[in-house]
């Protein structure tokens, strides 16, 4: 059966940034009477996880493999194991509650056309942007269906008396069944088809008859895959901090379940985003420019996904939260001058600006 499991993972709490100057508890994104209410967001991550679950099942015949297949090490009871395929990150925007602003409109300026995503994060200024939406998660696999034995076998195994009986006779039926393939094989059987294609067919249908016959001794495995899906909102630089665990019996399970072993998240500052220099003139310029476009300058951030024996995943991107927030003056936005300006969704960053 596929399955896609969502976890909500409470990893980390929003934290104010300090750049916020209005109260947002009453804050409604959208048109009001004064202007446009807008949010700057803060970049979250999506945290995809494939995993890979086997179930190995036992043979109804276990106990004779070694003796007539002299099969070793055989499962006798069930098991499930699962092991991690591939995790994926991907940045997306959220609302950031403490960069709250609005566009108001003056006698002396052009209404700007101002596009938001249905969260109410900033999208453009002057020009028409598409919202965009994470891609659809990957679909899980389901396993395939076991062979069933029963469909290969003849009347005198099914009548066997006994499991003992039931296992020679399958035994033998193995043996035939691999004499025969030799022959198709070798070319010396009787009724070997000239064609390349019918031979093997009946090659593939004799390995089939086999491996379904063998199952009965050596157990079998069918293995199915499962999606996991949880989100990230970093709010500060880590080394090493527990995402989640992963557990070999049950798969993925939450941070504070022991029974798991712990997946880690490192967060770093790249360092290619210039710190922020402070400049008094320029301070006092800002201070005055109560009406303008707040705007985020995102900070670049690696990220790395690993357990104790490998990194399993990693990223580079721009996240808004560990920037700064600037403004462009609403001098760009009057009557004498029409600024277009696009910002990514994902970080608040100017993506373009066009005059």
């Amino acid at each position: 059966m596929k399955r896609i499991a969502i976890l909500i993972l409470s990893l980390i709490c929003l934290h104010n940034t300090g750049f916020a100057q209005t109260e947002v508890s009453n804050f409604v994104p959208g048109t009001t009477v004064e202007g446009v209410n807008y949010f700057l967001p803060q970049t979250a991550l999506r945290v995809t996880v494939v995993a890979e679950k086997t179930v190995t099942t036992p043979g109804e015949l276990n106990k004779y493999a070694f003796l007539y297949l002299r099969l070793r090490d055989v499962p006798t009871s069930t098991s499930t194991t699962w092991k991690i395929k591939s995790i994926n990150l991907e940045p997306y925007g959220i609302p950031d509650r403490t960069k709250a602003y609005n566009v108001k409109v003056k006698n002396k300026t052009v209404a700007p056309l101002v596009s938001l995503t249905h969260d109410g994060i900033l999208l453009s200024i002057n020009t028409d942007a598409e919202e965009t939406t994470l891609p659809a998660l990957p679909t899980g696999t389901a396993a395939p269906a076991p062979l069933n034995a029963k469909q290969y076998m003849s009347q005198e195994i099914l009548t066997a008396g006994s499991s003992a009986k039931m296992a020679e006779l399958c035994a033998q039926e193995i043996y035939d069944i691999r004499d025969s393939r030799n022959a198709l094989v070798r070319g010396e059987a009787d009724n070997t088809p000239k064609d390349g294609e019918q031979l093997r067919l009946m090659i593939n249908q004799l390995d089939t008859q086999a491996t379904a016959l063998e199952q009965l001794f050596s157990g079998h495995s069918e293995s199915s895959t499962e999606v996991y899906s949880f989100s990230c909102i970093p709010t500060q630089e880590t080394e090493k901090d527990i995402l989640f665990r992963f557990s070999q019996i049950a798969g993925v399970v939450d941070k504070d379940d022991l029974s798991g072993q712990p997946i880690y998240i490192s967060i770093k500052n790249t360092g290619k985003l210039p710190a922020r220099q402070d400049n008094p003139e320029t301070d006092k310029k800002k201070a005055k420019m109560t009406q303008g476009i707040y705007y985020n300058m995102p900070a670049r951030m690696a990220i790395s996904i690993f357990d104790v024996n490998q990194e399993l995943a990693k990223v580079e991107c721009d996240m808004g939260q560990f920037g700064y927030t600037e403004i462009l003056s609403n001098i760009l936005f009057d009557k004498r001058t029409t600024t277009k300006v696009t910002f990514y969704q994902d970080n608040g960053g100017i993506k373009k600006l066009e005059q």
